[in-house]
């Protein structure tokens, strides 16, 4: 079994065959050392047991060759024959060795996460967004959203201030903020002032959720001159799905080529790099693969990152029919090795983490704060009535009183089908991925 450390999304230069039976090479970095597969004499000195590998946030997958192993701080472990049972657990001696390796001690966090709704408005009327309320009764672009908000000077002060003490209560030094909407641009001024402040306040990276349709080469370089490094842009299938749902709110047009071009310019005037969110459906998967091919012709590849989701419904009756079969999923390993081999990058498959923002009940590692200083556990919930935890001024409510209100990630998300089918699309489309990033030199 052979470790290697924790690497960026693997692609051309972004983040994330026959394959030998114990060899795992880092994209960056040098290969750590093989973990032993036996521990050593028991000191007499009695420590508290290891927590179980499941509880860890470690990930097993099965490739076509092998086993892969995926550790809790970016580690990752090809598995030697043997060193798993025939159903897939992992033997004590394999077990005692990653955690030699470290590879199952899930690192501290080393910056405090934060989450700010620069608006709460949107121009684009996407059916499916969690910010709706209902569905456009009549069928067209204006769905009913939640309250608009606009962030402003004073609450970015009081929004730094709760940062502070946040920050020194977690003892951490380091700020990443994400700017979120809504659509952020429609409060460019919120977006520059809240970087440029918080320069002071241990500001270390920034990143950006956006349409993009209002992205301009000044404002793209404005924002990476405060910090900003990448952001990320969603595609519903390509341009003519794309344009049938993500229309304009105002007159329900398509955005299509205004998205792509915004992106070429911003890329010619800033550093920044790109992610790309593709939305999986029944209306958009059948143009995947032309999408990857014009994102690849339009755009340097080398700074774009993709990854594939399925949209799904949080109450506000938008069905998508897609199940996570196996044509599915050989349909997602199909789009990733497109998209390697137009040198665009793809994610890098990951062990179970806690989110910083809604994965500790108390907030202690980041925090969502609407446009208005409202505290959520989640993105998914802020700006929502009856869903807040708190204000950036006052702290966070008591845990008796926000037990109900902190959900996590895609809790509020309703699916036909169980966990363990979700759980299992994802382990075969993540071990796919390794096998072929192992095969082609990228892992």
């Amino acid at each position: 079994m052979t470790a290697t450390s924790p690497t960026a999304p693997t692609g051309t230069k972004a983040p994330t065959g026959p394959t030998a039976p114990a060899d795992t090479t880092a994209s960056t970095g040098p290969t750590a050392p093989t973990a032993p597969t036996s521990a050593p004499p028991p000191s007499s000195t009695t420590a508290p047991p290891p927590p179980p590998v499941a509880a860890t946030g470690a990930r097993l997958l099965r490739g076509e060759r092998n086993w892969w192993f995926l550790g809790p701080g970016g580690g990752l472990a090809r598995l030697r024959p043997g060193q798993l049972t025939e159903d897939g657990t992992l033997r004590p001696g394999a077990e005692r060795g990653l955690r030699q390796a470290g590879l199952l001690t899930a690192p501290a966090p080393r910056s405090y996460a934060l989450t700010v709704l620069t608006s709460t408005h949107c121009n684009l009327g996407c059916g499916y967004c969690f910010q709706n309320t209902a569905q456009d009764s009549a069928g067209g672009s204006r769905p009913p959203r939640i309250a608009r908000k606009r962030l402003t000077s004073r609450t970015i002060t009081e929004i730094l201030d709760f940062t502070d003490r946040q920050m020194a209560a977690a003892e951490l030094a380091k700020l990443r903020i994400l700017l979120f909407g809504g659509e952020p641009l429609l409060n460019p001024r919120g977006c520059l002032e809240l970087l440029e402040r918080a320069a002071d306040h241990g500001l270390a990276s920034a990143w950006m959720i956006s349409n993009a349709t209002l992205l301009t080469p000044a404002l793209a370089t404005g924002l990476a001159d405060r910090g900003l490094r990448s952001v990320q842009v969603t595609f519903d299938g390509d341009r003519p799905d794309h344009d049938r749902i993500r229309i304009r709110r105002a007159e329900g047009g398509g955005t299509f080529d205004t998205i792509v071009r915004n992106l070429a310019r911003a890329s010619e005037a800033s550093p920044l790099r790109w992610i790309f969110r593709v939305n999986v459906s029944q209306e958009t998967y059948r143009g995947v693969d032309s999408l990857l091919d014009r994102l690849a012709a339009a755009l340097d590849p080398a700074r774009c990152t993709m990854y594939f989701a399925q949209v799904g419904d949080v109450g506000v009756g938008y069905g998508n029919d897609l199940r996570h079969t196996r044509d599915l999923s050989a349909r997602f390993t199909r789009w990733q090795r497109r998209a390697l081999d137009l040198g665009l990058g793809v994610a890098r498959p990951q062990a179970h983490r806690p989110c910083a923002t809604c994965g500790h009940g108390d907030g202690r590692y980041g925090a969502v704060v609407s446009a208005d200083g409202t505290l959520a556990s989640c993105w998914e919930t802020a700006g929502k009535p009856d869903w807040e935890v708190g204000t950036v001024s006052g702290g966070y409510l008591p845990g008796a009183l926000t037990r109900d209100r902190w959900v996590g990630c895609e809790d509020l998300y309703r699916r036909d089908e169980d966990r363990r089918t979700l759980a299992a699309f994802h382990d075969t489309v993540d071990a796919a991925l390794l096998d072929y990033l192992d095969e082609t030199g990228r892992l």
